[in-house]
């Protein structure tokens, strides 16, 4: 096996241009004086795909990680025979994000969070002696967990008691991943609101979200796995979003693959999707306000309450600070579309009857709105299209395994008291 060598790379402002250097976990440009996302520019514009046991480090070149991890896996794509055909697309590419050994998908968690967890925790330091901080409606928290149970890291996961039932394993964790939790009825903005307490505790950092490099080039990596496989830049690229981190990291790796120069020089349409009726950034799009439109705390519990995709209830995403979605659907032509719980079961199941395998809701409600863009003529039937599977494969890792769940260490209400969830999350980790 070929050696595992860090590229080198500095960080940049996307409103202002300013090129400085990262100090390890820089997560924005304490220079600017806008919102504004931080990209990595590599010093390797052209992207070197290294061997398949590199799992997700086959794509280093374009991470911005000191150290590879174990137990990785990079994501899928090959081209759709039997919904490309359904749908009348002759170059129809699935990017398989999951559990499907038949097409040499082989992620355990079962998601594209797991692109984001190895990105993320090799950019932290071997030596890293505190305590990394993640809210997560779910998966992310799977994945997360995985990746540091696997690897020794320190890990405090906030996560809404009414999504733990998505904290399955195949085995019990490490005990340095620790579990705290909203009460019942909160949902994923409670779970960030508990993680900003517990990061007032002594010897906690926070992972970042949307603004930490690693995991925007961590998810990257799905079109750098699509643009390898097909040869070229696609022409549309669709997926479902929560916070719109995956869309932009999208559009960025588009970017440096114009750069790169062998693989066209066309920017993929964004077509992202939302589950009604939590459509918050569906709205502000349609208005095309640049600011999202205010959105009742309570309704915005209830609708996310209903949704199938409750990985796609992010009441806070990234949507329009510069760089972020709304500018990426700006620079691409994008658009956003809905999908009902009904119209996503449906393209779930039309999924698994032609494709053979089980995807995640969020997944059906991409293919949802694939199914429709293609139905209203927004998709040409010749172009190259990029279905991002965010999530897939889970019923099928799961037969005949005996499943382990992580429980909170921790339950607070709605409205915790700040010191006393400093005091207990300290006590966790002594």
């Amino acid at each position: 096996m070929e050696k595992f060598t860090p590229t080198s790379y500095t960080l940049a402002c996307v409103a202002t241009g300013r090129e400085f250097e990262d100090e390890g976990w820089t997560l924005e440009d304490r220079a600017c004086k806008t919102p504004s996302l931080v990209r990595t520019k590599y010093a390797r514009t052209q992207l070197g795909v290294k061997s398949p046991e590199f799992g997700l480090y086959k794509f280093c070149d374009w991470l911005p990680v000191r150290r590879m991890l174990k137990g990785s896996s990079a994501p899928v794509t090959f081209r759709s025979k039997g919904l490309g055909k359904y749908l009348g697309l002759e170059n129809l590419w699935i990017t398989f994000n999951g559990y499907y050994p038949a097409v040499g998908a082989s992620m355990t968690t079962c998601s594209f969070k797991e692109t984001e967890a190895y990105s993320v925790c090799a950019r932290a330091a071997e030596d890293e002696s505190r305590v990394l901080v993640v809210a997560s409606a779910g998966n992310t928290a799977r994945a997360f967990a995985k990746v540091c149970s696997d690897n020794n890291i320190k890990l405090l996961l906030a996560v809404p008691y009414d999504n733990i039932g998505a904290l399955w394993f195949d085995q019990p964790l490490n005990p340095c991943v620790k579990l705290i939790s909203c009460e019942k009825g909160g949902d994923y903005f409670d779970a960030i609101h508990l993680s900003n307490l517990a990061l007032k505790g002594q010897g906690f950092y926070a992972e970042g979200g949307a603004k930490n490099v690693a995991r925007r080039d961590g998810m990257a990596t799905t079109v750098l796995s699509a643009v390898t496989t097909i040869g070229r830049i696609p022409d549309y690229y669709f997926q479902a979003v929560g916070s719109g981190t995956g869309a932009i990291a999208a559009w960025e790796a588009n970017m440096r693959l114009i750069e790169d120069g062998r693989f066209g020089s066309n920017t993929m349409k964004l077509m992202v999707s939302q589950n009604a009726p939590f459509v918050p950034m569906y709205d502000a799009w349609r208005a095309d306000s640049r600011v999202m439109l205010p959105y009742d705390d309570n309704k915005a519990r209830r609708d996310a309450e209903i949704i199938d995709a409750k990985v796609l209830s992010n009441r806070r995403p990234p949507y329009g600070l510069v760089g972020g979605l709304y500018d990426a659907l700006k620079a691409t032509g994008g658009d956003v579309f809905v999908a009902t719980n009904a119209q996503a079961r449906k393209a779930g199941k039309l999924f698994q009857e032609l494709e053979g395998v089980d995807i995640y809701s969020a997944a059906g409600v991409a293919t949802a709105s694939l199914i429709k863009a293609v139905a209203d003529g927004k998709v040409e039937k010749d172009a190259t299209v990029m279905l991002n599977i965010t999530g897939g494969g889970e019923q099928l890792f799961k037969q005949g395994k005996e499943l382990w769940y992580l429980q909170p260490d921790l339950v607070f209400p709605l409205d915790p008291d700040v010191d006393e969830v400093v005091a207990k999350v300290e006590e966790l980790f002594k």
